[in-house]
């Protein structure tokens, strides 16, 4: 694969939700940021939900759903992860999805790729130990992440509408203001970094 640099807007998000879960508050967050990002962010759901347990005896014959993730990874612009927090770390789906993603050795779809993370919790760490973990594992997969803003939210019913919309102002403001950090993020990486094409 060529590589290539490539800075023109629009850009494709994929946005990884860590939790699988239908009534995750995780995935209204994300779908809360979705509704938020500026126009130049394209963003659509890369789901994890049907992957197998990663197996390295499966690294020459990938399924179908791992293949189908290494793809998306791929051919998003950047990639956006919304988790939550258990026991302290990410949880099992999401390391399970990086795993996949990033093997066999030599075919790490995550390297390069901007990362965003963000997390919500109903307690007041917001994901902040968990982020921290997640941080260190992409480090590994040489995925440059966005520090400029971290943000461990706590989520609260209240703040959010039927849709998902943020209906608590400084939230939506802070959540705003987050994803168009990320778009500058995203910019600056296409620009100097040459992405797998």
């Amino acid at each position: 694969m060529a590589d290539t640099y490539h800075h023109e807007p629009p850009y494709t998000i994929g946005v990884i939700c860590g939790s699988i879960a239908a009534s995750s508050i995780n995935r209204r967050l994300a779908n809360a940021l979705i509704k938020l990002a500026p126009e130049a962010l394209q963003c659509s759901f890369i789901e994890i939900d049907t992957l197998d347990l990663y197996d390295r005896d499966r690294d020459g014959d990938y399924p179908p759903e791992a293949v189908a993730l290494k793809q998306s990874i791929l051919d998003a612009d950047g990639i956006l992860i919304v988790t939550p927090e258990y026991n302290r770390s990410i949880p099992g789906a999401l390391k399970n999805a990086i795993d996949w993603a990033s093997r066999p050795y030599g075919e790490n779809a995550l390297s390069r790729k901007p990362v965003g993370i963000i997390g919500a919790s109903p307690g007041g760490i917001g994901t902040a130990v968990g982020q921290q973990h997640l941080k260190a594992i992409l480090s590994f997969c040489n995925a440059p992440m966005m520090n400029e803003i971290e943000a461990y939210i706590t989520f609260k019913e209240e703040d959010y509408a039927e849709d998902d919309t943020v209906t608590n102002e400084s939230t939506r403001e802070f959540l705003q203001t987050y994803m168009h950090t990320f778009d500058d993020f995203v910019r600056r990486v296409l620009t100097v970094l040459p992405q797998q094409g």
